[in-house]
């Protein structure tokens, strides 16, 4: 049977770092086939090199049998290949279905482009509005179009780039449906993941790369978390330490928060209560775009317009206060988008710190460049983040390592409370174990922490108590002991009122 894909010897060279060096990889027609790596490892420049986004220095891809040059994703796509990004490629002003309709075959109309999503969604189990603008949508709503655009080219090989990383156990088990469906007609997958048990519940082979090069090449099926962690990294991440600890006074309390959604495809909050203690983590679970976005925009500042006294940091009233005074009270923040709101991707990684750290400023507002290159450096070397230095741009950062800089920033200016959404989003096994060790860490030095995420394990790991957000509205609170998995994801779909009953 022939390979439906086989590279041999691809060579891809930047100035400061060798993303392939001497890579082969083959991948047989229906294959499930992971690719598996720490941060900046080369996986992503290898699966751009396949869809045409890259052009290697050296090396030969095979398609079906024959040598082909993939010079651009029109051309990948004519062969037959489609790929998902970790970094979406959608037009923020244009909606779902124009969006999906620029990478198709254009002899559909519009109309005709809006119908197949709302059938491919349904059939997949991908909620979708083809006529949202995508600037509307949470960050677990844009990976959805990503899948389903790639899942209506019909693709011959499929490339998906950490596809999971902001989707529910629920959303992930029919992903994997999905996935294994399309197998069955002989389109081969090529699955980057950081989620050491999705890759061996759905991966029939896996090309472990390090440093650029492969290093292994095993069936998941037959190994362990740990053998496979020892592959990619080295080692085995170490376990995480949380200890029980007695909660301090309230550090952010939110008292009876209601707020029209702030745009037509917006959530309305309704009656949202919550207190966040010194020296806990409160988990905040839910499926992405269920108010998320905007319980996170009235706690960081961003959206000025909660009504006096609904939200309280240390006692004092800062409901309409802007994020710059939240911070100089303690409060920092890290948004779900890394490029564009977590970093300004054309700048530097020292002038990024600078988005909210500012005791690099001389007196009279002059920049001390010296300071903060050795404060970046501090950073880069601490959560070891893959970078060409302090002058790095943020854009030239893998997605894990960008990831790792940015909580890294935040979790180093010490804060009184920290507010993190997806905090380990993209990241490797080992530098999620460092992040999370990080979080409870500063939790356990007195620092008040939510996390929202998406991840029920990680929120099961890291929270003393747990909400759920649905709809707008929040649970009542708690406990991780008391919680169970089954129980959270009932409570996702708003069924918490019987329940606490």
């Amino acid at each position: 049977m022939t390979d439906r894909l086989v590279l041999t010897g691809i060579t891809k060279r930047y100035p400061t770092v060798v993303a392939n060096d001497d890579v082969s990889l083959r991948v047989a027609p229906g294959e499930l086939h992971a690719v598996l790596g720490e941060n900046g490892a080369g996986k992503s420049t290898l699966m751009k090199i396949i869809y045409g986004a890259v052009r290697p220095d050296a090396g030969e891809i095979r398609f079906d049998g024959r040598p082909v040059q993939v010079r651009n994703p029109q051309e990948a796509r004519r062969l037959g290949i489609s790929m998902v990004f970790q970094h979406f490629s959608l037009f923020e002003t244009l909606t779902v279905a124009e969006n999906v309709w620029l990478g198709l075959d254009r002899a559909p109309t519009l109309a005709q482009v809006s119908e197949r999503i709302r059938a491919k969604a349904g059939e997949y189990g991908l909620e979708l509005d083809p006529l949202r603008p995508v600037h509307t949508l949470s960050v677990g709503e844009r990976q959805r179009v990503e899948i389903v655009r790639a899942l209506l080219t019909d693709p011959r090989l499929l490339i998906l780039d950490e596809p999971t990383s902001v989707l529910t156990p629920q959303a992930v088990e029919r992903l994997f449906v999905t996935l294994r469906r399309l197998a069955d007609t002989g389109c081969s997958v090529l699955y980057i993941s950081h989620k050491l048990d999705e890759i061996r519940a759905l991966c029939t082979a896996c090309t472990v790369l390090r440093g650029g090069r492969v290093t292994g090449q095993v069936d998941p099926r037959q190994q362990t978390n740990a053998s496979l962690s020892r592959l990619m990294i080295g080692a085995e991440p170490p376990p995480l330490t949380h200890r029980e600890r007695t909660p301090g006074r309230v550090a952010l309390r939110v008292t009876g928060l209601s707020l029209p959604k702030g745009s037509p495809f917006g959530v309305d909050l309704h009656d949202v209560s919550l207190e966040l203690r010194e020296g806990e983590v409160l988990g905040v679970a839910g499926v992405s775009g269920n108010g998320q976005q905007e319980l996170l925009a009235a706690l960081s500042g961003e959206d000025g317009r909660a009504a006096p006294g609904t939200v309280a940091l240390f006692d004092e009233d800062v409901s309409r206060v802007s994020p710059r005074r939240r911070r100089d009270h303690g409060l920092h923040f890290v948004p779900e988008e890394r490029l564009g709101r977590g970093a300004v991707p054309t700048l530097p990684l020292s002038l990024n710190l600078l988005l909210t750290r500012r005791e690099s400023l001389r007196t009279g507002g002059w920049i001390d460049r010296g300071a903060l290159d050795t404060q970046t450096r501090a950073i880069v070397e601490r959560f070891g983040v893959r970078a060409g230095g302090p002058g790095a741009p943020a854009r030239s950062l893998s997605g894990g390592n960008l990831q790792k800089y940015i909580m890294g920033r935040e979790i180093d200016a010490q804060p009184r409370v920290l507010i993190v959404a997806q905090p380990t989003w993209g990241v490797d096994v080992g530098a999620s174990a460092q992040i999370r060790a990080s979080l409870l860490a500063l939790r356990d030095a007195g620092c008040a922490v939510l996390v929202v995420s998406e991840e029920l394990d990680e929120l099961f790991e890291l929270s003393d108590r747990l909400v759920v957000i649905a709809r707008g509205r929040l649970s009542p609170p708690v406990a991780r002991a008391d919680a169970s998995v089954e129980q959270i994801g009932a409570w996702m779909s708003g069924l918490w009122t019987e329940a606490a009953a």
